[in-house]
């Protein structure tokens, strides 16, 4: 694929989106491109954590116990450890040919050194989504009581 299909991708994927076209430039031409077969895995539960993927085409699904959830293009997966060294909570395998952009640590951290402001836009979605996490969690811990 080339820049500009990956800076588009990139402007369409959930919280990469409040990014400038500049941040998404340096992510796209500085993220490392990563190309899965059909059923190999990505990365599996528990494993470390310090880089995210955007699905630039193809699909994975992500497997957590018995709970599988389908993700396409223009997906961010992972996005916790672009912030802070947490654990794989799934096992992600490619349910097609799949191509993803690997985006590290070290590259999100330079994001907000060359563009604080996003540091408020981006903490904002994190948190919705961390809450969001958290209200599913409850459910399930609610359910399992019963």
């Amino acid at each position: 694929m080339a820049l500009e299909d990956d800076i588009r991708t990139l402007g369409e994927t959930p919280m990469l989106d409040q990014l400038g076209r500049d941040a998404q430039r340096l992510i796209a031409f500085s993220a490392e491109r990563v190309r899965l077969a059909e059923g190999e895995a990505l990365f599996r539960e528990g494993d470390r954590a310090d880089t995210a993927f955007v699905v630039a085409s193809g699909s994975l699904i992500l497997t957590r116990g018995a709970t599988e959830k389908r993700v396409g293009r223009a997906t961010l997966v992972g996005e916790l450890a672009l912030l802070v060294d947490v654990a794989r909570p799934a096992t992600a395998t490619a349910a097609e040919p799949t191509e993803l952009l690997r985006i590290a640590r070290s590259l999100f951290t330079r994001l907000f050194d060359e563009y604080p402001e996003l540091a408020g836009a981006l903490r904002g979605r994190l948190m919705a989504k961390v809450q969001t996490n958290m209200d599913e969690l409850k459910a399930i811990e609610a359910r399992l009581r019963k």
